[in-house]
């Protein structure tokens, strides 16, 4: 049986059909709770590490749905921090307040605002690893295919132990139980490619409604089950006409999914969307998220420079200072969210095209990934956090060649050194770097071809990486050596600017991979 994601011998991999036997290849249950344990060890030391101001976000959405009416949810505004996920996150958090109380029931209280203790910490903690369970399954579900035990192990590691889950979910708390998302979505992934289409389509309907930042990866749903599921495939072998009746199956399912979600809330709709959708903030983010628009914004400052407008940078209204509103250029000129919508379609066509054409898992994987990557390169206000859209998806692919591999190197080594800024105490330094180098000489070697015994790479892709190096420790050490108290904005400049040549970089490789 071929893998439902074309995995090739580039790991020697070995996949048989489902009913061998040995498909399995003696991949043991004790194998997988290794790596599972080995994971929990590490989470669980990283309790006491640093926790952004999203762990009060979630502190007061505990808070909002547990002492609130449900009416009064998506207005309560009390704090800063208001409810902005979709409905079924909602309810998620109104779940997990029913077992918050047990642990401290202070931290319900919403005008505790701020409130941290121990208990709430330990809380928010653990049920962010318990929820991870889903991660874990949904990685077992993809592999399946996968034959031999050391490959089966080589991927589940290099998915589950992902840096970016460890820092946003397990340090910072930034918006957590992304693991559990993400684990939804793969078994929607593993679902089509194993023909069950509509089961598919209902399980990327109910992540959707956990998180709306999965709709940038809604066009390769729609185009594939359009494609696939809605055209059946006759006796001959050729395409039948469109069947109405699946088209109906996959709309009322959709709309079913969607009824439970918002029905409770349906007077509260547009006031729902206005929270999901606040195009009111400037087009970057607090810390430029690596992506074009980083790379815009600094051609703006190095023009206003060149030209000597302005005098210093300092001079210049900034990008990097974590302000929420309309961003200013000096010079080039001003992005709407209109514009950011034309450059992610046309981003996203290639390889939607490649999969109306070609309708098969490959293909829409393919495209799940580039639609994501698209929308993390050209959106409004993209979070740094969103490159996980794209690096949880490609690393299920990335041994399905060595140019696949490469790609994924690469762009996870500077997506993962892209969030560095987000841990900026002292005591995370070491933690983080750490983190990524060792992962880093892990996927070095685990994606090397059977014939070489670490991943091939060109001058220029080695040379960027050494760069990363570089760069990082300028941003730690170097900048306060050189200029103490001046230029406070440099280092995160520098970081984001040079990891979106990496990000960029990587979309490039990945368009020429599946989109040509």
């Amino acid at each position: 049986m071929r893998s439902p994601f074309g995995l090739k011998p580039g790991l020697d991999l070995g996949l048989v059909s489902k009913s061998t036997p040995a498909a399995n290849d003696f991949f043991s249950t004790g194998q997988a709770l290794s790596i599972f344990s080995f994971s929990l060890i590490v989470k669980l030391l990283l309790i006491p590490s640093y926790h952004s101001t999203d762990f009060e976000v979630h502190r007061n959405w505990l808070a909002i749905t547990h002492t609130l009416p449900i009416s009064k949810w998506y207005y309560e505004d009390g704090s800063e921090w208001t409810l902005d996920y979709p409905p079924f996150f909602a309810w998620f958090e109104w779940t997990l307040s029913r077992a918050a109380g047990l642990f401290d029931p202070a931290m319900l209280r919403l005008d505790n605002l701020g409130y941290e203790s121990i208990a709430t910490i330990i809380f928010q903690r653990l049920t962010v690893m318990a929820s991870e369970v889903v991660f874990f399954l949904s990685i077992l579900r993809v592999l399946a295919p996968v034959r031999k035990s050391r490959d089966k192990c080589i991927l589940l590691s290099l998915i589950f132990l992902s840096p970016g889950l460890l820092f946003v979910d397990h340090i910072l708390s930034s918006l957590p139980y992304n693991g559990f998302l993400y684990g939804i979505q793969l078994f929607s992934v593993a679902a089509m490619a194993e023909g069950h289409d509509l089961i598919g389509g209902i399980l990327f309907a109910i992540v959707l409604n956990f998180k709306h930042i999965y709709l940038y990866q809604a066009p390769a749903y729609f185009i594939y089950l359009l494609r696939k599921y809605c055209f059946a495939v006759g006796a001959d072998g050729r395409k039948a006409s469109f069947s109405i009746n699946r088209f109906v199956a996959i709309g009322a399912s959709t709309v079913a999914v969607f009824a439970a979600s918002f029905g409770p809330f349906l007077p509260h709709t547009p006031q729902i969307l206005s929270r999901l959708f606040p195009f009111k903030r400037g087009i970057c983010h607090a810390y430029w998220a690596p992506n074009f628009w980083a790379l815009y914004s600094f051609a703006d400052r190095a023009v206003i420079q060149s030209a000597k407008i302005g005098g210093n940078l300092a001079d210049v209204p900034s990008l990097t200072r974590g302000l929420v509103g309309d961003t200013t250029f000096a010079l080039l000129p001003a992005v709407q969210p209109i514009h950011t919508v034309i450059f992610t379609v046309f981003s996203q066509i290639p390889s939607l095209l490649k999969v109306w054409v070609e309708p098969t898992p490959d293909r829409f994987m393919d495209s799940l990934i580039m639609c994501g990557f698209g929308s993390y390169l050209f959106g409004w206000h993209v979070h740094e956090k969103a490159i996980l859209l794209v690096l949880i998806p490609l690393s299920v692919i990335s041994v399905k060649s060595q140019r696949h591999a490469q790609a994924f190197y690469v762009l996870s080594c500077a997506g993962y050194v892209s969030l560095f800024p987000l841990l900026f105490k002292v005591t995370e330094s070491v933690t983080k770097v750490v983190i990524v180098a060792l992962y880093s000489i892990l996927a070095r070697h685990v994606l090397a071809a059977p014939t070489n015994p670490t991943l091939s790479l060109g001058f220029l892709e080695r040379s960027y990486l050494w760069g990363l190096v570089v760069v990082e420790l300028y941003a730690e050490v170097g900048h306060s050596l050189l200029f103490p108290n001046r230029l406070e904005f440099l280092p995160l400049m520098l970081v984001s600017v040079y990891c979106a040549i990496g990000v960029l970089w990587g979309w490039i490789r990945l368009y020429r991979i599946t989109a040509l």
